[in-house]
């Protein structure tokens, strides 16, 4: 089931262009029923059934929130939300531009405050 995530999340990565140091940090990775995107070996983000998930600054997470454009993030109906990570909305997901500029800030957040 993990197979379709991974595929996904990688190409999703690979069509944003990123700069190619940006590139040589990230790998995508099976994770559960999802696949997992880490920098540097530091896991910052997963695509599973629930949709795209990001690790973010707590300013950025509580913006996208209130905006419509995130909600909290829960693997599955009445598990705990994960602390520090954002659900994405489709619209936002899909949006390379905005995905890019979330994904960018994702990554420094993540080796900052390893």
């Amino acid at each position: 089931m993990a197979e379709p995530y991974l595929k996904m999340l990688s190409q999703k990565i690979e069509e944003l262009n990123l700069p190619s140091s940006d590139q040589d940090l990230l790998e995508c990775k099976h994770f559960f029923s999802g696949a997992a995107l880490y920098a540097d070996g530091k896991i910052i983000g997963s695509l599973t059934p629930v949709g795209f998930g990001l690790k973010l600054p707590a300013d950025v997470r509580e913006r996208l929130i209130k905006k419509g454009d995130g909600t909290e993030l829960r693997y599955f109906e009445k598990a705990p939300v994960k602390r520090k990570y954002v659900l994405l909305s489709e619209s936002v997901a899909d949006d390379p531009r905005a995905l890019k500029e979330l994904l960018d800030l994702s990554i420094r957040y993540v080796l900052e405050n390893a």
